[in-house]
């Protein structure tokens, strides 16, 4: 086991360097002794952030092939563009280091294989840095989904919806891969908040799978009504074709018969919800408006509006996942809720340990994939598209 666990942090944009210093500076037993990002200054930034702890100066590199060539390495957190994500974990996973991989979409199924094909060759774990699935309301509803307080589960639902426009529209100034992906893409391009989730509740992977999909996407107007107004009419981007659609809903059938649906909703205005919907036979949660129903408790005929809806804290003392109880004890800490100091401890007890990483590569590229899939079944108006089975058939007894 070991005791200090050192680690490469590439990709220090605003989530990379977030994290860093959030999150990896404020664990005692991991040392960051190497920072990596395309761009001199960020490299800069973070290099000076690390020697600020009072530690040594990590090695400062624009390619991340030097962090992987150390020798010393434990784990790289990988925090560079969607595009990137794949080739720096399997770039790792051949140099027998962990990885950490924040999360995006796939931009082919080719890719997701090669990540699932590198790791079944090498034994190196992969874990996808998929924050949600360690959310205090998420893992509250696995809890009582574990317990079958809501019966038998049917149908999932979940979304993005994350008013990203200004984030996008200044792309170019902030460096950020997100416009050029919304410019030429048209996909459900950030389904793992969503789906991560659902698929620990539906046990994908673990006994149950997703099978095939269809998406569809709204015409694409958002973009260009709020750049005429956030950079003029006659500005470059305001005269831009933006591909991705506003709104993008994906329905997804698996192999027990739950179906999910998951909604990218970006380019609009709105409130920020992941939209976090479970029904089953017994009962339901929804975030939208934090409820719980269950059936035979929260009979309409006999109790009020207020009583039926916004009483998630009324279940927290029975049902509140006891990961979290012992946190909330303990004192939350970072970014999200708290909900990424949990993903990140849970990495880096793997890396100690040298065990397998508690989401693992058969997750992601089966909540990563669906980005590729959905973008087929766009162009193609709709048209149901199968969904690979990573597993190669282990989701039965894994």
């Amino acid at each position: 086991m070991k005791n200090k666990i050192r680690v490469g942090m590439i990709g220090l944009g605003a989530r990379g360097f977030g994290l860093l210093k959030g999150i990896v500076l404020h664990m005692d037993d991991v040392e960051v002794v190497a920072v990596c990002d395309l761009y001199q200054d960020r490299c800069d930034q973070a290099a000076d952030a690390v020697a600020e702890t009072g530690i040594s100066r990590p090695l400062a590199t624009r390619d991340y092939r030097e962090v992987m060539a150390m020798g010393n390495i434990d784990a790289v957190v990988i925090g560079a563009s969607w595009a990137d994500h794949s080739e720096i974990a399997i770039a790792a996973m051949e140099a027998g280091i962990y990885a950490a991989c924040e999360v995006g979409g796939a931009y082919s199924i080719q890719e997701c294989w090669k990540i699932i094909e590198t790791y079944e060759r090498t034994g190196v774990p992969c874990m996808i840095m998929e924050n949600c699935c360690y959310g205090r309301d998420e893992m509250m509803v696995l809890n009582m989904v574990k317990q079958g307080v809501f019966g038998d589960i049917v149908h999932c639902a979940g979304g993005y919806h994350h008013d990203l426009r200004e984030e996008i529209a200044f792309g170019k100034e902030n460096r950020h891969y997100r416009l050029n992906n919304y410019i030429h893409r048209n996909c459900e391009n950030y389904p793992t908040h969503e789906i991560g989730p659902i698929a620990r509740i539906l046990n994908i992977n673990h006994g149950n799978r997703m099978v095939s999909l269809v998406s569809m996407a709204s015409k694409a107007k958002g973009m260009q009504a709020y750049l005429r107004t956030a950079k003029g009419e006659d500005s470059e981007l305001a005269q831009t074709e933006f591909m991705q659609g506003d709104i993008v809903t994906t329905i997804i059938k698996c192999a027990h018969g739950e179906t999910i649906t998951i909604t990218l909703d970006t380019t609009l205005p709105r409130y920020y919800s992941r939209g976090f919907t479970v029904r089953g036979t017994k009962g339901m949660f929804t975030e939208d408006n934090h409820s719980i129903y269950l059936d035979g408790t929260h009979d309409e005929f006999h109790m009020s509006w207020d009583e039926q809806w916004g009483n998630v804290e009324k279940f927290r003392e029975q049902y509140d996942h006891p990961l979290w109880k012992e946190y909330m004890e303990e004192g939350i800490k970072g970014g999200h809720g708290g909900m990424d100091w949990l993903v990140f401890s849970d990495f880096f007890e793997s890396v100690r340990q040298g065990t397998q990483t508690p989401l693992d590569v058969y997750d992601m590229a089966a909540w990563m994939c669906i980005s590729a899939l959905s973008e087929e079944s766009i162009a193609l108006g709709g048209h149901p598209v199968a969904i690979p089975d990573f597993t190669n058939g282990k989701w039965m007894t894994r």
